[in-house]
């Protein structure tokens, strides 16, 4: 099918260079006035303004849909979720309001580990249908692809349990899901006095399983003091390449470890969190191709100090932004709540909380030629907001704002029953 897309108050379009967006590259969003886009079988032919994209040959005989004067933009890409798993962590949360620390959290059954429990008692076929409840509430707040990590395992059958439900809700789609291999989250119970053991399982055994049946694009590790050291991430990684696994990794998190320096020699796609880096590490990361992706949604929740967004995108770094969403830290999925804390905690612009958001998103899962701007070739991943105005988004926080989603040409959500 084709559509032409018109009316639009303001068309975000985030055309640029096929890469991330680097330092005050990040303020531009390719504003177009009264925008129009042109789509046919989910791709984009054509993007701008009207009378240009009218133009086109194969434009006469499109459909019409009317964005109504409002503002329209790529959809959502966020690059970093923990979405598998069976129960939110309800006990944790009271716990923590009422001053338990984490170490007394844990000490009581509570904490990653009570995830973990959960997971491996869960069936393949439940965690696959609260995923896919979730996918619906991402796509109802404008996020059209995601990244999901395992890691709530911890052991082979319950690793590849979770990669497998990632893979089948991303083949029903419509919300894409790149998934990512997260077994290096945390020693297992079981395993606590025996961290070689792990390593080499994680090595030899997991890593190999996950390539073996094609199930994660990247392989992720939380490198932070009680966790996994830098010169076992390093091991790790090692063993993904080998595995034909891009890295990503937790890093400068919690405390601040070098880890950042060793995965920028390891190529990371993605260096995530970063709320303990400093100058040197910004220095280097505006060097290189690694994307910044901050999720501070856990640092609210948490009530932690935030990650040094400005002084990242001032040194010349690229920033994205994710919800981290996940059980124990961020139960957030909505993109614009993290812009929001973006914009008014961390002294981002609306302008560089929107590149962070999709173009710069998109970059961090190294999916920056097909998703995150508004360009003919690209996916026709768009969402249309109820707003006039693009800083409306991180304005106004704690209600829906999506007048519809499209995902790969077809409206997959709408407030007003758009249906293509």
């Amino acid at each position: 099918m084709r559509y032409l897309i018109v009316n639009a108050s303001q068309l975000l379009m985030m055309n640029g260079p096929d890469r991330a967006r680097h330092g005050p590259e990040m303020s531009s969003i390719g504003l177009v006035r009264d925008g129009a886009v042109l789509v046919e079988e989910g791709k984009i032919l054509a993007a701008g303004l009207p009378d240009l994209v009218a133009a086109h040959e194969l434009a006469a005989k499109a459909r019409i849909l009317d964005a109504g004067g409002r503002v329209i933009l790529p959809g959502f890409v966020d690059s970093h979720t923990h979405p598998v798993f069976a129960g939110p962590r309800l006990k944790d949360f009271e716990s923590r309001l009422k001053g338990r620390s984490y170490a007394d959290i844990a000490a009581e059954g509570g904490g990653i580990l009570s995830t973990v429990n959960g997971v491996r008692r869960a069936s393949l076929n439940s965690l696959t249908e609260s995923l896919r409840h979730r996918a619906g509430r991402f796509l109802e707040c404008g996020t059209t692809t995601i990244e999901a990590k395992s890691g709530y395992g911890l052991e082979l059958d319950s690793e590849l349990k979770m990669l497998r439900a990632i893979r089948s809700v991303d083949e029903a789609g419509p919300l894409e899901i790149i998934a990512t291999f997260l077994g290096a989250h945390a020693l297992p119970v079981e395993m606590r006095h025996d961290r070689e053991g792990y390593l080499k399982r994680l090595c030899e055994e997991m890593l190999p399983a996950v390539a073996k049946e094609k199930l994660a694009r990247f392989a992720d590790v939380f490198c932070e003091k009680g966790f996994f050291t830098v010169a076992e991430a390093q091991r790790i990684f090692a063993a993904a390449a080998q595995a034909g696994l891009l890295p990503k990794i937790h890093a400068e998190q919690l405390t601040r470890s070098a880890s950042l320096t060793m995965a920028l020699q390891a190529g990371a796609v993605s260096a995530d969190h970063l709320d303990c880096v400093d100058d040197s590490d910004l220095a280097l990361l505006a060097k290189t191709g690694t994307v910044a992706a901050l999720v501070p949604g856990s640092n609210y929740f948490l009530n932690k100090p935030y990650p040094p967004a400005r002084r990242l995108i001032d040194a010349g770094a690229a920033v994205a932004l994710a919800t981290d969403f996940n059980p124990g830290s961020c139960p957030c999925w909505d993109m614009r709540m993290i812009m929001s804390i973006a914009c008014t905690q961390m002294k981002m612009t609306p302008e560089e909380a929107l590149v962070a958001a999709t173009i710069n998103g998109a970059a961090a899962l190294g999916l920056v030629k097909s998703h995150g701007s508004l360009e003919p070739g690209k996916i026709a991943d768009l969402v249309c907001y109820e707003a006039e105005d693009y800083r409306e988004l991180p304005y106004y926080f704690g209600a829906p704002q999506v007048a519809w989603t499209m995902k790969r040409g077809v409206i997959v959500h709408s407030r007003h029953e758009y249906r293509l």
